[in-house]
């Protein structure tokens, strides 16, 4: 569910003393769009939505969400927005986002 080579690189990238900031900041960022997409799901802009979680999650090694915002980016992509189940997505994020914070304790550690 997390890609635990790309939290590795991550924290490579921006260094130790930036990491919990950007992980802050993506649950942040995450949590505001996910709670847009729940409350308005505007068609018009599913696909763009989907597209920014999946660059996101992808940024940040929750893979099994990202693919799942790339299906609903595909989805809505064409045309078919009655496919996509925004609560699946939520629910998602959330078991990756415990099994992160759960995890990142661990990984900090090694």
């Amino acid at each position: 569910m997390i890609d635990w080579n790309r939290v590795a690189e991550l924290r490579e990238e921006v260094g130790l003393e930036n990491f919990d900031e950007v992980v802050d900041l993506f649950l942040f960022e995450v949590e505001d769009e996910l709670s847009r997409l729940r409350d308005s799901p505007n068609i018009s802009t599913l696909a763009a939505r989907f597209h920014f979680l999946k660059g996101s999650a992808m940024n940040l090694g929750f893979a099994a969400f990202s693919e799942l915002c790339q299906s609903g980016e595909t989805a809505a992509g064409k045309g078919h927005e009655g496919r996509i189940d925004i609560e699946a997505v939520v629910a998602c994020y959330d078991i990756s986002k415990h099994e992160f914070t759960c995890g990142l304790h661990r990984f900090a550690a090694a």
